[in-house]
Protein backbone atom coordinates (compact mmCIF):
# COMPACT_ATOMS: atom_id res chain seq x y z
CA UNK A 1 0.00 0.00 0.00
CA UNK A 2 0.97 3.27 -0.93
CA UNK A 3 -0.61 4.12 2.13
CA UNK A 4 -4.39 4.37 3.26
CA UNK A 5 -5.27 7.54 1.17
CA UNK A 6 -8.03 6.41 -1.34
CA UNK A 7 -6.62 5.74 -4.72
CA UNK A 8 -6.49 6.99 -8.31
CA UNK A 9 -9.78 4.31 -9.13
CA UNK A 10 -11.69 5.69 -6.12
CA UNK A 11 -13.81 7.80 -8.96
CA UNK A 12 -15.42 4.31 -9.49
CA UNK A 13 -17.21 4.91 -5.90
CA UNK A 14 -19.18 7.14 -7.78
CA UNK A 15 -21.27 4.28 -9.60
CA UNK A 16 -24.68 3.68 -8.46
CA UNK A 17 -24.44 2.24 -5.15
CA UNK A 18 -27.15 -0.14 -5.42
CA UNK A 19 -25.64 -1.74 -8.62
CA UNK A 20 -21.77 -2.10 -6.41
CA UNK A 21 -24.40 -3.64 -3.47
CA UNK A 22 -25.99 -5.86 -5.29
CA UNK A 23 -22.60 -7.00 -7.29
CA UNK A 24 -21.17 -7.59 -3.72
CA UNK A 25 -24.17 -9.66 -2.87
CA UNK A 26 -23.63 -11.98 -6.40
CA UNK A 27 -19.63 -12.41 -5.11
CA UNK A 28 -20.87 -13.15 -1.57
CA UNK A 29 -23.01 -15.70 -3.16
CA UNK A 30 -19.87 -17.47 -5.30
CA UNK A 31 -17.57 -17.14 -2.37
CA UNK A 32 -20.83 -19.18 -0.80
CA UNK A 33 -20.39 -22.05 -3.00
CA UNK A 34 -17.00 -22.09 -3.57
CA UNK A 35 -17.31 -22.77 0.47
CA UNK A 36 -19.45 -25.26 0.21
CA UNK A 37 -17.72 -27.17 -2.72
CA UNK A 38 -14.14 -26.86 -0.45
CA UNK A 39 -15.25 -27.94 3.03
CA UNK A 40 -18.37 -30.47 1.94
CA UNK A 41 -15.73 -33.12 1.41
CA UNK A 42 -14.86 -33.34 4.94
CA UNK A 43 -17.82 -35.15 6.76
CA UNK A 44 -17.93 -36.93 3.10
CA UNK A 45 -15.03 -39.40 3.04
CA UNK A 46 -16.90 -42.42 4.84
CA UNK A 47 -19.64 -42.15 1.89
CA UNK A 48 -16.48 -42.11 -0.54
CA UNK A 49 -14.97 -44.62 0.82
CA UNK A 50 -17.75 -47.01 0.62
CA UNK A 51 -18.82 -45.46 -3.06
CA UNK A 52 -15.70 -46.17 -4.58
CA UNK A 53 -14.27 -49.31 -2.10
CA UNK A 54 -11.19 -47.47 -0.89
CA UNK A 55 -9.97 -46.75 1.96
CA UNK A 56 -10.49 -42.91 3.83
CA UNK A 57 -6.95 -42.13 3.30
CA UNK A 58 -7.33 -42.85 -0.47
CA UNK A 59 -10.51 -40.31 -0.99
CA UNK A 60 -8.69 -37.75 1.33
CA UNK A 61 -7.47 -36.99 -1.68
CA UNK A 62 -10.47 -35.11 -2.85
CA UNK A 63 -9.45 -32.46 -0.65
CA UNK A 64 -5.62 -32.73 -1.20
CA UNK A 65 -6.70 -32.18 -4.84
CA UNK A 66 -9.13 -29.08 -4.58
CA UNK A 67 -6.07 -27.49 -2.26
CA UNK A 68 -3.24 -28.35 -4.63
CA UNK A 69 -5.35 -26.92 -7.60
CA UNK A 70 -6.30 -23.89 -5.71
CA UNK A 71 -2.99 -23.10 -4.85
CA UNK A 72 -0.92 -23.56 -7.88
CA UNK A 73 -3.43 -21.52 -9.69
CA UNK A 74 -3.92 -18.79 -7.15
CA UNK A 75 -0.66 -16.39 -8.34
CA UNK A 76 -2.09 -16.60 -11.85
CA UNK A 77 -5.63 -15.02 -11.76
CA UNK A 78 -4.00 -11.43 -10.27
CA UNK A 79 -1.89 -10.14 -13.42
CA UNK A 80 -4.88 -12.07 -15.61
CA UNK A 81 -7.66 -10.04 -13.17
CA UNK A 82 -5.84 -6.79 -13.43
CA UNK A 83 -5.14 -6.99 -17.41
CA UNK A 84 -8.21 -7.93 -18.31
CA UNK A 85 -10.66 -6.94 -15.67
CA UNK A 86 -11.61 -8.58 -12.21
CA UNK A 87 -15.26 -8.45 -12.81
CA UNK A 88 -14.91 -9.80 -16.02
CA UNK A 89 -12.49 -12.93 -15.01
CA UNK A 90 -14.72 -13.73 -12.22
CA UNK A 91 -17.66 -14.11 -14.02
CA UNK A 92 -15.19 -16.50 -16.36
CA UNK A 93 -14.42 -18.30 -13.07
CA UNK A 94 -17.64 -18.63 -12.25
CA UNK A 95 -18.80 -20.27 -15.00
CA UNK A 96 -15.98 -22.60 -15.09
CA UNK A 97 -16.16 -23.34 -11.51
CA UNK A 98 -20.01 -24.47 -12.45
CA UNK A 99 -18.76 -26.64 -15.16
CA UNK A 100 -16.20 -28.46 -12.67
CA UNK A 101 -18.61 -28.98 -9.96
CA UNK A 102 -20.73 -30.62 -12.21
CA UNK A 103 -18.11 -32.70 -13.63
CA UNK A 104 -17.65 -33.49 -9.89
CA UNK A 105 -21.22 -34.57 -9.63
CA UNK A 106 -21.13 -36.92 -12.78
CA UNK A 107 -17.70 -38.66 -12.20
CA UNK A 108 -17.97 -42.12 -12.48
CA UNK A 109 -15.02 -43.39 -10.35
CA UNK A 110 -12.25 -41.95 -8.06
CA UNK A 111 -9.45 -40.84 -10.66
CA UNK A 112 -12.18 -39.16 -12.80
CA UNK A 113 -13.16 -37.19 -9.42
CA UNK A 114 -10.04 -36.53 -8.41
CA UNK A 115 -9.44 -35.07 -11.72
CA UNK A 116 -12.71 -32.90 -11.54
CA UNK A 117 -11.64 -31.91 -7.93
CA UNK A 118 -8.37 -30.31 -9.11
CA UNK A 119 -10.07 -28.24 -11.80
CA UNK A 120 -12.74 -27.18 -9.10
CA UNK A 121 -9.60 -25.70 -7.22
CA UNK A 122 -8.32 -24.32 -9.57
CA UNK A 123 -10.84 -22.14 -10.84
CA UNK A 124 -12.27 -21.38 -7.64
CA UNK A 125 -8.90 -19.79 -6.66
CA UNK A 126 -10.06 -16.60 -8.64
CA UNK A 127 -12.83 -15.79 -6.92
CA UNK A 128 -12.35 -14.27 -3.36
CA UNK A 129 -9.06 -12.64 -3.97
CA UNK A 130 -10.16 -11.16 -7.32
CA UNK A 131 -13.33 -10.35 -5.66
CA UNK A 132 -11.74 -8.68 -2.68
CA UNK A 133 -9.26 -6.75 -5.13
CA UNK A 134 -12.31 -5.45 -7.48
CA UNK A 135 -14.22 -3.70 -4.34
CA UNK A 136 -10.91 -1.63 -3.64
CA UNK A 137 -11.65 -0.47 -7.06
CA UNK A 138 -14.84 0.10 -6.73
CA UNK A 139 -15.38 1.53 -3.06
CA UNK A 140 -13.37 4.34 -1.24
CA UNK A 141 -10.83 3.03 1.15
CA UNK A 142 -13.11 4.80 4.11
CA UNK A 143 -16.11 2.69 3.27
CA UNK A 144 -14.37 -0.22 2.47
CA UNK A 145 -14.26 -2.65 4.87
CA UNK A 146 -17.51 -3.13 6.19
CA UNK A 147 -17.97 -3.55 2.60
CA UNK A 148 -15.03 -6.37 2.38
CA UNK A 149 -17.14 -7.79 5.98
CA UNK A 150 -20.60 -7.72 3.99
CA UNK A 151 -19.16 -9.86 1.18
CA UNK A 152 -17.01 -12.58 3.52
CA UNK A 153 -20.94 -13.14 5.05
CA UNK A 154 -21.06 -15.89 1.69
CA UNK A 155 -17.46 -16.95 2.71
CA UNK A 156 -18.16 -17.57 6.35
CA UNK A 157 -21.81 -19.36 5.69
CA UNK A 158 -20.36 -21.65 2.62
CA UNK A 159 -17.70 -22.95 4.90
CA UNK A 160 -20.41 -23.81 8.19
CA UNK A 161 -23.15 -24.61 5.45
CA UNK A 162 -20.44 -27.17 3.44
CA UNK A 163 -20.08 -29.33 6.93
CA UNK A 164 -23.68 -29.10 7.26
CA UNK A 165 -24.43 -30.52 3.56
CA UNK A 166 -21.55 -32.64 3.30
CA UNK A 167 -22.92 -34.69 6.41
CA UNK A 168 -26.39 -34.65 4.77
CA UNK A 169 -25.09 -36.27 1.97
CA UNK A 170 -23.18 -39.00 3.46
CA UNK A 171 -26.06 -40.19 5.38
CA UNK A 172 -29.15 -39.21 2.66
CA UNK A 173 -27.96 -37.27 -0.54
CA UNK A 174 -25.88 -39.14 -1.57
CA UNK A 175 -22.42 -38.06 -2.70
CA UNK A 176 -23.49 -36.25 -5.83
CA UNK A 177 -25.41 -33.64 -4.35
CA UNK A 178 -22.90 -30.94 -2.55
CA UNK A 179 -21.50 -31.07 -6.03
CA UNK A 180 -24.43 -30.41 -7.94
CA UNK A 181 -25.64 -28.01 -5.44
CA UNK A 182 -22.39 -26.12 -5.82
CA UNK A 183 -22.71 -25.92 -9.64
CA UNK A 184 -25.87 -24.19 -9.41
CA UNK A 185 -24.81 -21.95 -6.95
CA UNK A 186 -21.90 -20.72 -9.44
CA UNK A 187 -24.41 -20.81 -12.43
CA UNK A 188 -26.97 -18.54 -10.35
CA UNK A 189 -24.20 -15.78 -9.51
CA UNK A 190 -22.44 -16.61 -12.51
CA UNK A 191 -25.70 -15.25 -14.61
CA UNK A 192 -26.31 -12.99 -11.66
CA UNK A 193 -22.91 -11.04 -12.43
CA UNK A 194 -23.45 -11.31 -15.76
CA UNK A 195 -26.91 -9.57 -15.82
CA UNK A 196 -25.67 -7.08 -13.54
CA UNK A 197 -22.66 -5.46 -15.54
CA UNK A 198 -24.97 -3.61 -17.88
CA UNK A 199 -25.62 -1.76 -15.02
CA UNK A 200 -22.16 -0.65 -13.89
CA UNK A 201 -19.87 1.92 -14.83
CA UNK A 202 -16.69 1.54 -17.36
CA UNK A 203 -14.51 2.28 -14.57
CA UNK A 204 -16.07 -0.71 -12.25
CA UNK A 205 -14.96 -2.97 -15.34
CA UNK A 206 -11.43 -1.29 -15.85
CA UNK A 207 -8.47 -3.37 -17.48
CA UNK A 208 -4.60 -2.51 -17.07
CA UNK A 209 -3.05 -2.28 -20.02
CA UNK A 210 0.47 -4.19 -18.85
CA UNK A 211 3.73 -3.80 -20.04
CA UNK A 212 6.52 -6.00 -20.72
CA UNK A 213 4.45 -8.63 -22.63
CA UNK A 214 2.45 -11.80 -21.06
CA UNK A 215 3.49 -15.27 -20.19
CA UNK A 216 5.00 -16.51 -16.74
CA UNK A 217 7.83 -14.25 -16.75
CA UNK A 218 5.79 -10.73 -16.73
CA UNK A 219 3.67 -12.75 -13.75
CA UNK A 220 6.37 -13.33 -11.87
CA UNK A 221 7.68 -9.28 -12.30
CA UNK A 222 3.77 -8.36 -11.49
CA UNK A 223 4.22 -9.58 -7.79
CA UNK A 224 7.86 -8.41 -7.70
CA UNK A 225 7.10 -5.10 -8.14
CA UNK A 226 4.23 -5.56 -5.54
CA UNK A 227 6.88 -7.15 -3.55
CA UNK A 228 8.91 -3.99 -3.63
CA UNK A 229 6.69 -1.56 -1.40
CA UNK A 230 7.48 -2.23 1.77
CA UNK A 231 3.79 -1.85 3.37
CA UNK A 232 3.13 -4.99 1.05
CA UNK A 233 6.29 -6.83 2.60
CA UNK A 234 4.77 -5.74 6.29
CA UNK A 235 1.45 -6.86 5.09
CA UNK A 236 2.35 -9.91 3.58
CA UNK A 237 4.85 -11.37 6.40
CA UNK A 238 1.98 -10.56 9.50
CA UNK A 239 -0.97 -12.38 7.20
CA UNK A 240 1.42 -15.35 6.62
CA UNK A 241 2.12 -15.35 10.70
CA UNK A 242 -1.46 -15.07 11.25
CA UNK A 243 -2.44 -17.68 9.25
CA UNK A 244 0.43 -20.00 10.71
CA UNK A 245 -0.50 -19.10 14.33
CA UNK A 246 -4.86 -19.22 14.01
CA UNK A 247 -4.98 -22.15 12.05
CA UNK A 248 -1.95 -23.76 13.94
CA UNK A 249 -3.84 -23.57 16.96
CA UNK A 250 -7.16 -23.97 16.22
CA UNK A 251 -6.62 -27.34 14.29
CA UNK A 252 -6.42 -29.08 17.53
CA UNK A 253 -8.87 -27.51 19.43
CA UNK A 254 -11.30 -29.91 18.38
CA UNK A 255 -9.00 -33.43 19.45
CA UNK A 256 -7.87 -31.22 22.39
CA UNK A 257 -11.22 -30.86 23.78
CA UNK A 258 -12.33 -34.58 22.84
CA UNK A 259 -9.19 -35.27 25.24
CA UNK A 260 -9.69 -33.04 27.78
CA UNK A 261 -13.75 -32.95 28.40
CA UNK A 262 -14.10 -36.69 27.20
CA UNK A 263 -16.58 -35.85 24.60
CA UNK A 264 -17.05 -37.68 21.41
CA UNK A 265 -15.49 -36.59 18.17
CA UNK A 266 -18.35 -35.66 16.60
CA UNK A 267 -19.37 -33.30 20.15
CA UNK A 268 -16.24 -31.53 19.60
CA UNK A 269 -16.93 -30.64 16.30
CA UNK A 270 -19.74 -29.40 17.46
CA UNK A 271 -18.32 -26.79 20.24
CA UNK A 272 -16.24 -25.57 17.61
CA UNK A 273 -18.64 -24.49 15.04
CA UNK A 274 -19.00 -21.46 16.97
CA UNK A 275 -15.89 -20.15 15.52
CA UNK A 276 -18.34 -19.62 12.44
CA UNK A 277 -21.14 -17.71 14.48
CA UNK A 278 -18.19 -15.39 15.61
CA UNK A 279 -17.37 -14.68 12.23
CA UNK A 280 -20.90 -13.52 11.21
CA UNK A 281 -21.63 -11.77 13.92
CA UNK A 282 -18.41 -9.55 13.19
CA UNK A 283 -19.60 -9.21 9.40
CA UNK A 284 -22.80 -7.95 10.50
CA UNK A 285 -21.64 -5.23 13.07
CA UNK A 286 -18.50 -4.45 11.35
CA UNK A 287 -19.46 -0.80 11.12
CA UNK A 288 -20.34 -0.29 14.53
CA UNK A 289 -17.04 -1.81 15.63
CA UNK A 290 -14.94 0.56 13.12
CA UNK A 291 -16.52 3.41 14.29
CA UNK A 292 -15.89 2.55 17.87
CA UNK A 293 -12.41 1.01 17.67
CA UNK A 294 -10.82 1.94 14.05
CA UNK A 295 -8.44 -0.11 12.36
CA UNK A 296 -5.93 -0.48 15.24
CA UNK A 297 -8.39 -1.03 17.56
CA UNK A 298 -9.81 -4.22 15.70
CA UNK A 299 -6.09 -5.40 15.03
CA UNK A 300 -5.58 -5.14 18.95
CA UNK A 301 -8.49 -6.25 19.93
CA UNK A 302 -8.98 -9.38 17.53
CA UNK A 303 -5.59 -10.51 18.61
CA UNK A 304 -6.30 -10.23 22.32
CA UNK A 305 -9.72 -12.20 22.29
CA UNK A 306 -7.81 -14.58 20.15
CA UNK A 307 -5.57 -14.63 23.34
CA UNK A 308 -8.27 -15.22 25.37
CA UNK A 309 -9.96 -17.81 23.55
CA UNK A 310 -6.64 -19.73 23.69
CA UNK A 311 -5.88 -19.81 27.45
CA UNK A 312 -9.67 -20.60 27.97
CA UNK A 313 -9.63 -23.91 25.54
CA UNK A 314 -5.96 -24.82 26.79
CA UNK A 315 -6.40 -24.09 30.62
CA UNK A 316 -10.11 -23.83 31.62
CA UNK A 317 -12.08 -26.82 29.27
CA UNK A 318 -15.55 -27.16 30.02
CA UNK A 319 -18.38 -27.37 27.31
CA UNK A 320 -20.20 -23.85 27.69
CA UNK A 321 -16.79 -22.37 28.08
CA UNK A 322 -15.67 -24.18 25.13
CA UNK A 323 -18.51 -22.92 23.14
CA UNK A 324 -17.40 -19.73 24.42
CA UNK A 325 -13.70 -20.13 23.25
CA UNK A 326 -14.33 -20.45 19.68
CA UNK A 327 -16.78 -17.92 19.16
CA UNK A 328 -14.38 -15.33 20.78
CA UNK A 329 -11.40 -17.26 18.35
CA UNK A 330 -13.96 -16.48 15.38
CA UNK A 331 -14.69 -13.43 16.47
CA UNK A 332 -11.14 -11.62 17.19
CA UNK A 333 -9.58 -13.74 13.83
CA UNK A 334 -12.37 -11.58 11.63
CA UNK A 335 -11.20 -8.90 13.44
CA UNK A 336 -7.65 -8.97 12.47
CA UNK A 337 -8.35 -10.54 9.51
CA UNK A 338 -10.47 -8.20 7.61
CA UNK A 339 -8.51 -5.46 9.27
CA UNK A 340 -5.69 -7.12 6.80
CA UNK A 341 -7.66 -7.96 4.22
CA UNK A 342 -8.64 -4.43 3.67
CA UNK A 343 -5.00 -3.41 3.97
CA UNK A 344 -4.20 -5.54 1.51
CA UNK A 345 -6.78 -4.10 -1.29
CA UNK A 346 -4.62 -0.96 -0.68
CA UNK A 347 -0.91 -1.80 -0.39
CA UNK A 348 -0.16 -1.59 -4.11
CA UNK A 349 -3.00 0.09 -6.23
CA UNK A 350 -1.68 -0.05 -9.45
CA UNK A 351 -1.58 -4.21 -9.36
CA UNK A 352 -4.22 -4.52 -6.97
CA UNK A 353 -4.73 -8.04 -8.43
CA UNK A 354 -1.68 -9.02 -7.83
CA UNK A 355 -1.33 -7.70 -4.49
CA UNK A 356 -4.71 -9.14 -2.91
CA UNK A 357 -3.75 -12.99 -4.58
CA UNK A 358 -0.41 -12.26 -3.10
CA UNK A 359 -2.18 -11.80 0.26
CA UNK A 360 -4.61 -14.79 -0.81
CA UNK A 361 -1.38 -17.31 -1.12
CA UNK A 362 0.69 -15.87 1.58
CA UNK A 363 -2.46 -16.82 4.06
CA UNK A 364 -2.82 -20.02 2.65
CA UNK A 365 1.14 -20.44 2.82
CA UNK A 366 0.96 -19.55 6.51
CA UNK A 367 -2.22 -22.18 7.57
CA UNK A 368 0.03 -25.05 5.83
CA UNK A 369 3.20 -24.11 7.80
CA UNK A 370 0.87 -23.30 11.01
CA UNK A 371 -0.61 -26.80 11.11
CA UNK A 372 2.40 -28.83 10.21
CA UNK A 373 4.40 -26.74 12.98
CA UNK A 374 1.97 -27.00 15.30
CA UNK A 375 1.50 -30.79 14.95
CA UNK A 376 5.36 -31.26 15.62
CA UNK A 377 4.71 -29.10 19.13
CA UNK A 378 1.38 -31.30 20.33
CA UNK A 379 3.50 -34.54 19.66
CA UNK A 380 6.39 -33.27 22.08
CA UNK A 381 4.71 -31.04 24.67
CA UNK A 382 0.86 -31.67 24.38
CA UNK A 383 -2.59 -29.49 22.60
CA UNK A 384 -2.68 -26.96 25.91
CA UNK A 385 0.88 -25.93 25.67
CA UNK A 386 0.63 -25.48 21.75
CA UNK A 387 -2.40 -23.31 22.13
CA UNK A 388 -1.73 -21.67 24.56
CA UNK A 389 1.81 -20.38 22.98
CA UNK A 390 -0.27 -20.06 19.90
CA UNK A 391 -2.37 -17.86 21.55
CA UNK A 392 0.34 -15.20 22.32
CA UNK A 393 1.86 -15.31 18.88
CA UNK A 394 -1.97 -14.07 17.62
CA UNK A 395 -1.70 -11.02 20.55
CA UNK A 396 1.94 -10.31 19.40
CA UNK A 397 0.76 -10.03 15.81
CA UNK A 398 -2.60 -7.78 16.32
CA UNK A 399 -0.18 -5.18 18.16
CA UNK A 400 2.68 -5.18 16.23
CA UNK A 401 0.46 -4.86 12.95
CA UNK A 402 -1.30 -2.03 14.70
CA UNK A 403 1.73 -0.48 16.11
CA UNK A 404 3.12 -0.63 11.80
CA UNK A 405 -0.14 0.72 10.81
CA UNK A 406 -0.36 3.48 13.14
CA UNK A 407 2.84 5.11 11.68
CA UNK A 408 1.69 5.18 8.38
CA UNK A 409 -0.90 7.97 9.79
CA UNK A 410 -0.88 11.61 8.70
CA UNK A 411 1.04 13.42 11.57
CA UNK A 412 3.00 10.31 12.97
Amino acid sequence: MSGPDPDRSAGAGAAPERAIAAAVAALSLAALASGISQRAMDPLLPRLAADFGASIATVAGVITAFTIGYAAAQPLFGPVGDRYGKYRVISWSGAACALAAAACALAPDLPSLLGARLLAGATAAAIIPLAMAWIGDVVPYERRQPVLARFLIGQICGVAAGQLVGGLSADYLGRRAPFALAAVLFAACTALLLRMRRGLPAAALATRQLEGGHGLAHVAREYAEVLRLPWARVVLAITCLEGALVFGAFAFFASHLHAALGVSLAAAGVLVMPFALGGLVFALSTRALLGRLGELGLARGGGALMLVAALLTAFVPGVPLAALACFLMGLGFYMLHNTLQTNATQMAPERRGAAVSAFALSYFLGQSLGVSLAGWAVSRVGAAPTIAVAGVGIACVGLEFARRRRRLEPGR
